[in-house]
Formats: structure tokens, sequence, C-alpha cells
């Protein structure tokens, strides 16, 4: 072939041409094997891979909420009290061993400036930093033992996002689209919105499918009308004719897939352009707060300034849950330092401005679902990708801490108003009952009625999890 010149079959049309198709052969095996094979049902059609799944068994949550402090909110300044932190405050933490700090010279003991109090009927102390959120508190699992396997931002909100230290995994919106589908045709499956300042460090990979079909990754959704950019087409189109294109496109790809198969981009590609079309009606829809009363905007706090955005956010993740959504992510907290959770030189300043912020938005969305019959299928998770040291750093903030922090799930057949592990006299490591992140993913999946040892992804020469490395769903929480 010369230089420069067009090849006329590609490389995988040469195999199923060469040898009288036996290479082709042997390729569609091992394409069959790690389950990359375009699937067609019964009737020969293309199966959709969104397509709705029965569970593995009895679900209690059909959707999940899953709030994310990115950043890694202090659990001894906010849901895990500690009188001998306060006791020993400025005095060195000694009986733990090496201290493992991320910025290295670990401080003395730091008390939480916090004042604790017993909320609810159930009596859990909670923070004074938190005052509508622990009205809440009688419907709140809080897991005060769960430790993670790295101090570093990034690896830490992979590991939470996909139970894996590393980038290229599906994250558990991914799984859970993969097990169960869609059960709307109108909005993605798996849904992100990320914070006005940014998003996390590891950006999209953190709601990527990884080495499952692009189907199943996570959509971006921005605030106000235009969720997706450049979803919406110009005034001029005529919508009967954009039909017409997109069939004709959709005829072409359907027929270039079919010589193509194991093509996952290309899958995907179609099912969004058939699911685009339906969202340029139905996704402004669903964002578009206008027509809720002015109640429930106030119940989100929607119109003050500390409390808008995220309470918005807040109101659009209930909206999709009514129009069958299955997955939902919002972050609180964006850039570095304290444009998030990231308390290092500043913890006052830094977890005042973000419980400020998340404080009612939250509130409002537990009473919102449970007043509209929502909550009981609906599982709300909240968490960062660690916690905070017990420790000072720089004698005003906190450094990071994975070996022991406090998560909390409401909803979805949780059993409220119990706490569940515990953390050391100063809150440095898990010491009862500790939760590992697999296990709270095991939790997860469990409630969706998944179990999560069967619910697997041939890759690589092995059946791989979100659970490679081991966890069991907490039976307690529910």
């Amino acid at each position: 072939m010369k230089k420069n010149e067009i090849p006329r079959m590609t490389r995988r049309e040469l195999m199923f041409r060469a040898g009288a198709g036996f290479a082709g052969l042997a390729f569609a095996d091992l394409l069959d094997a790690d389950g990359l094979l375009e699937r067609t049902s019964a009737q020969g059609k293309r199966s959709n891979p969104l397509a709705a799944k029965e569970p593995h068994f009895a679900a209690r949550a059909k959707s999940v909420i899953f709030l994310f402090m990115y950043g890694g909110p202090s659990h001894v300044d906010l849901f895990d009290p500690k009188p001998e932190l306060t006791r020993h405050h400025g005095k060195p933490m000694t009986g733990k061993g090496d201290i493992e700090v991320f910025f290295g010279n670990p401080g003395n003991l730091m008390a939480s400036p916090y004042e604790f109090k017993p909320r609810g009927g159930c009596g859990l102390e909670v923070s004074e930093l938190y005052p509508q959120l622990s009205t809440q508190i009688d419907e709140m699992c809080l897991l005060r033992s769960v430790y993670s396997t790295s101090n570093n931002h990034s690896p830490a909100i992979f590991m939470m996002n996909s139970g894996n230290m590393r980038p290229g995994n599906p994250s558990l919106g991914s799984w859970t689209t993969y097990g169960l589908g869609s059960f709307n045709d109108n909005l993605p499956a798996y849904i992100v919105m990320y914070d006005w300042r940014g998003g996390p460090i590891g950006g999209a990979p953190n709601w990527s499918s990884g080495f499952m079909p692009a189907a199943y990754q996570g959509t971006a959704f921005r605030s106000g009308n235009t969720p997706i950019v450049d979803l919406n087409p110009p005034k001029w189109v005529d919508p009967h004719l954009q039909r017409a294109e997109i069939d004709f496109v959709q005829k072409l790809n359907r027929e270039h897939l079919a010589g193509h198969p194991g093509n996952s981009d290309l899958d995907a590609r179609i099912a969004s352009y058939e699911l685009a079309f339906q969202m340029q009606t139905h996704a402004p829809e669903a964002v578009d707060i206008s027509k809720e009363s002015e109640a429930t905007k106030r119940l989100y706090g929607i119109g003050e300034k500390t409390t808008d955005y995220f309470g918005r956010q807040c109101l659009v993740a209930r909206r999709l849950v009514e129009r069958g959504v299955r997955f939902i992510q919002l972050y609180s907290g964006g850039g570095h330092q304290q444009e998030s959770w990231d308390a290092h030189y500043g913890l006052d300043e830094n977890h005042r401005l973000h419980c400020a912020e998340t404080d009612r938005p939250m509130a409002g969305l537990l009473q919102d679902l449970k007043s509209r019959g929502l909550l009981d299928s609906t599982l709300v998770v909240w968490g960062g990708e660690f916690g905070r040291m017990p420790i000072s750093q720089s004698a005003i903030g906190r450094d990071h801490n994975p070996h022991g922090f406090t998560m909390w799930m409401a909803g979805g057949g949780v059993k409220g108003g119990q706490a569940i592990g515990a953390t050391d006299e100063f809150g440095y490591k898990a010491a009862v009952d500790p939760v590992s992140v697999h296990d709270v993913h095991a939790t997860i999946l469990h409630a969706l009625g998944l179990d999560h040892r069967k619910l697997t992804w041939y890759y690589g020469g092995r059946d791989q999890r979100l659970t490679n490395f081991g966890g069991d769903p907490i039976l307690k929480v529910f």
C-alpha cells in the first residue's frame, strides 16, 4: 500500500475474510467471551443496554441520590463527638503508632470547636453546624467506622466512586445502571451534578463506565434550563426534519454496527442519539423548578444566596427521581482547598461555609422525599472520600484521614435513628465494627436488590465486580 493511501478494509474485516473466515470466528468467540458482541433479542432486534432488568431479589430502593462532600468532611466536627479529644486538647496523640498524615509534621490533638447536642427521638448527637439536617436524624443511619485506603484526594475519590484507587474502572452508578437498567426512555439513567466552583479532582473518570459499554457512564447535568450544552437544536430546525435525519443516521449506524460487532462506543451512540432527541423536550422540563411552589423552594433554601445553588441541585434531584432516573450524584465543593471541604488551613471558615451551603438543602430533600412518598424507594447516601484528622495542622486546620470517618444513609429501607460502628476515643481509626468502602458499595447494591457477588462483567480474563477486593452488605443498616 502506498504512503497515505486509505486502506480498503479494516483489520477486523481482514480477519473475517482471510482463511475462509476462521480467524474471524475465533475473534468473534473472544469478543463474546468478553461480553462485547452485539446482543439481539429473539426477534432479531438490537437489544437496548439500558432496558429495565429484574433485581436479584426484592429491592428496598429503586433509586439512589449520593450526596458527595468532595474534599473530606470532618467526622469529629459533624457526626462523631469525642469527649476525650476535648479533654486532651493540645496534647500529643500517643498510643496509636506512627501517625499517617498527608502533609507530614502531625500536630497535637485539636478539640472540635462546635457543640454537639442529642437530636430527634433517637438522641444521637449532631454538631451545631447542621441545625436543619439534625432534625432529620431519626431518618438517618450513621456509619461511624468507615475506612478507606488512600489519603490522597484523587485515588480516594476513585476508590469511593469505583472501588478502585486507579481510574478506568466502572463507577458505582455505572454498575447500578448495568445491573438494573433504566425505567425511563427520556432521561439518562445516571446523572451527575457538580459544584459551581468546579468538578472533583479526576473529573469525568469518576462517573465513567470504565471497561463496560459507554451506555452505562454518567451524564453531567448543569443547573438552569440548559442542563446539557448544545442539547437543543437551533430555532430554525424543523422537528420533523430532525426526526427524519436521526432515523436515517440511525439506520446507517445499525448497518455499520452489524458488520462491526463489539463496538460499544457506536452502540452507545445509537442509543444516545434517540435519547438526546427525547431529552430535548424532557431534560429542560426536568430541571425547570419554576412551577414548584414557593413553600417547596423555601424548604430547599432556594432564593437565599448561601443555599440557592445546592438547594436547586437537591430539588432537581428529587424531580429526576420522580421521573425515573436511577442514580444521581451531587457534589458539594469544587476546585481546591477552601473551595472544597479540604480544611487544611482553616477548619472553622471551611466547614461553616460548606455546612451552611448544604444544611437546609439536604434537610429539605429528606423532608420533601418523605412528604411525597418517595423516601421509601430512594436511598440517600452522604459522605466524602475520607474524613479529617483529630490532630491539628497549622494550628487551625485538619489533615486527611482515611482511617476512620462517618457516612450516613437514609430512606430506601434504612432503619433510621441509629449509629453503626465507632472510631477510637480520638476519632483517628475505625475501632468498632469497621466498615470498608467495599462494604458501603455492597450495602448500596443490596438496597437496590443486587447481590454484589453476582453483579459481574467479564474483562481481562476474569469476572470483575465493583467489590473485587471483598465487601459485605451491612444488614444492620436496614
